[in-house]
Formats: structure tokens, C-alpha cells, sequence
């Protein structure tokens, strides 16, 4: 399976790395971590869809079966990534679930809120927590290559900041004394686990864009 490329009339082929996530937040933070890099990161659904596998509990079979299936589906490299937030007063819950924490139906905002609401009603439970990201990165040959990222922090009592996305207004790193949601873009790459993985995932895509050049 040959890699994939864009381009048109005026403009130079670019080889496509496709999102395996239809998250405009992970979309956006992806493509400034992945950047300088000569290839374009889009998401699956832009690309056409992909019908991906149902998700488990565990990070890294969820991560390397979304990027499998868009690797496959679209014939292109891909990337994904399984994310969670991982509460210590909460046995460590919800974890590779946090996306659909507290039931369907529920937004950012919603799933936020039943988050606050459980610890509440754990007076003593600590607030300690991380975030913690697996990033998978599958070459248009069907090579895998997969990378974790963690960033420790607390559980605020209530959401501070309009930046980020998910549980990012509630999560306080350690080391700020503000939430994810009031960090800048570059703040938040430097120390968040999705940049991180995606920092230890980048040489290996540097390395597939350089074979790949024509």
C-alpha cells in the first residue's frame, strides 16, 4: 500500500497523516504538535470515515485499533490516541473510559459535571489525578508504533479557563498553580500527556515522511 498524498493544481503533493478521532480539540492539538513536520494531518471523517472498532477499557489495544482501521480504511499513515484521566479518590476512574464517563448523551461539560458531582460525594477522597495518553502511529505499510504520556496533577473543586477541551478546566498540573484550561497552546504541549506521547511518537513519523519523499 503506497502512502497516500494530497495536492492539486498549484500545489505540492503532501503526504496526509489521518486523526483517527473525530475530537476538533485532539485535531487542532495534534497538527500544532506534528507541525514542521512535511505532512498534513486530517481528520478521518474529512478523509471519508472510518468505521472504527468498538473501544475497551485499555489504553493501548484502543489506540492501536482506531489508527489500525484508518490506516487500512483510508490507505494512509495514521495516528491515534486513547486518553483518560485517572482520579486516585476515585480508584483511579474513569480512566480509558473518560470519554464516556457518567452514561451516553453526555458533552465535555456534562461529563465534567458528573465528575465534580462524584468527588462531592467523597468528602475525603484525594484529588490527586493524572492525565495519561497512548499515542499509536501506523505507517501506510502497516507498521505500529505506540508511545505513552502523563501529566500529574490534582482535581480542582471547579472548572477555571475557556482554553483546552474535556476535563482540561478541572485538572490543576502539578507545579501551576492554574487549570489546563487557563495554560497557553505552548504551556499545555509542553507538559500535557498528549504532548508528551506525541513528542516520543514524532521521530517516528519524521522518519516515515523522510523514506516517503519522493
Amino acid at each position: 500500500m503506497a502512502a497516500r498524498r494530497v495536492g492539486g493544481e498549484g500545489r505540492l503533493s503532501r503526504l496526509v497523516l489521518a486523526l483517527a478521532s473525530g475530537n476538533p480539540g485532539k485535531l487542532r492539538e495534534i497538527q500544532s504538535l506534528l507541525s514542521g513536520l512535511a505532512i498534513e494531518v486530517r481528520s478521518a471523517a474529512d478523509l471519508g470515515g472510518v468505521d472504527f472498532p468498538e473501544e475497551g477499557d485499555q489504553y493501548v489495544p484502543n489506540a492501536i485499533a482506531k489508527a489500525h482501521a484508518a490506516a487500512e480504511q483510508l490507505g494512509c499513515c495514521a495516528v491515534a490516541d486513547d486518553s483518560g484521566l485517572e482520579v486516585e479518590g476515585l480508584d483511579w476512574a474513569p480512566g480509558a473510559l473518560s470519554a464516556r464517563y457518567g452514561g451516553p448523551g453526555l458533552d465535555d461539560r456534562g461529563r465534567l459535571e458528573h465528575l465534580l458531582a462524584e468527588l462531592a460525594t467523597r468528602p475525603d477522597a484525594s484529588r490527586r489525578a493524572r492525565f495519561v495518553c497512548v499515542a499509536s502511529f501506523v505507517s501506510s505499510e502497516g507498521e505500529v508504533q505506540t508511545e505513552r504520556g502523563e501529566c500529574p496533577g490534582r482535581i480542582l473543586l471547579e472548572p477555571r479557563g475557556e482554553g483546552g477541551f474535556g476535563y482540561d478546566p478541572v485538572f490543576e498540573p502539578d507545579g501551576f498553580s492554574c487549570s489546563m484550561a487557563e495554560l497557553s497552546s505552548d504551556e499545555k504541549h509542553a507538559i500535557s500527556h498528549r504532548g508528551r506521547a506525541l513528542a516520543r511518537l514524532r521521530p517516528a513519523i519524521e522518519a516515515f515522511v523522510s523514506l516517503a519523499q519522493p
